[in-house]
């Protein structure tokens, strides 16, 4: 039997809303990509993972972006985007092995003020309509900042599906570390912006990758999509046109801002529609 993997990538509030729009305009060219045998989020892909599977239609969560009066209550942050490259760039640079990288990497994240874990927590609450873990095989992805070693949430760990959003959306300088069950946690794109290879041994696989952000990495997506195209996969990666591109580039590149939210979603949703013969020789 053919196996099927949608893997959902890392990108601010304007990437959650821009995968958002893209699964929207699929549905609407007839491939529902909601059947898939396993959903991978990370960061902005972990809120969209954790909805897609709720069991709320498409167009429900669509609206939820596009209305003003739907639209949940975000925080608007100011990172220092240009610190934490010199930063990041910096850790890595001082070598070892991932786990002592992504260490130096949660202790950057815990200096920075940012808002509340508590105010925080609200806004991922208000994100997910349905807060409990479904049926379907889900894996959110964050960093264990004190162990430095990546990890899998599911259904099985024992960890709110709030709490496993909250850690896997938990990024340095925007926003801070989560704690869960007395650890703490970064950003799951602190690792890989789509982890995609915890897609590995399925056959089929689309990747919705919103952002690729500019800090090292310890695994990049190509490397991933090369060593399991390598094992068999099909793989197929979708990121944003030129028209996302620009409105990205009209707040500064700040995909943070949740401003973007209509616009997003409307893009990604056109960007579906003319994608859908691609994704359908792949998918079906």
């Amino acid at each position: 039997m053919t196996t099927h993997a949608l893997v959902l990538g890392g990108g601010g509030v304007a990437g959650i809303a821009w995968e958002t729009g893209l699964l929207v305009g699929l549905a609407e060219a007839e491939i529902d990509i909601r059947h898939a045998d396993l959903f991978v989020g990370t960061s902005a892909g972990a809120t969209v993972a954790a909805q897609l599977t709720s069991g709320l239609a498409l167009d429900e969560l669509f609206q939820r972006l596009v209305d003003p009066a739907l639209q949940n209550q975000e925080l608007a942050p100011q990172p220092d985007f240009e610190k934490m490259l010199s930063d990041f760039t910096r850790a890595f640079k001082e070598g070892g092995s991932s786990e002592q990288i992504l260490r130096r990497i949660g202790a950057l994240a815990e200096a920075v003020p940012t808002v509340s874990e508590a105010e925080r927590r609200k806004v991922i609450v208000s994100r997910l309509p349905v807060q409990s873990w479904p049926q379907s095989r889900l894996a959110i992805v964050a960093v264990d900042m004190q162990s430095g070693q990546r990890t899998i949430f599911t259904r099985e760990s024992g960890v709110e599906l709030i709490d496993a959003v909250m850690a896997s959306c938990a990024l340095p300088y925007a926003w801070p570390p989560a704690t869960v069950n007395r650890r703490r946690y970064i950003d799951g794109a602190c690792y890989s912006t789509a982890n995609l290879d915890l897609a590995a041994g399925f056959d089929k696989i689309l990747v919705l990758q919103p952002d690729i952000p500019p800090v090292p990495l310890l695994e990049s997506l190509d490397e991933q999509v090369e060593r399991l195209q390598r094992e068999g996969a099909q793989i197929a990666v979708i990121t944003p046109d030129e028209a996302m591109k620009a409105a990205l580039a009209s707040v500064g590149g700040n995909s943070l801002d949740p401003s973007l939210r209509g616009i997003a979603a409307g893009l990604g949703r056109e960007q579906g529609k003319h994608e859908a013969a691609r994704v359908a020789a792949l998918w079906q």
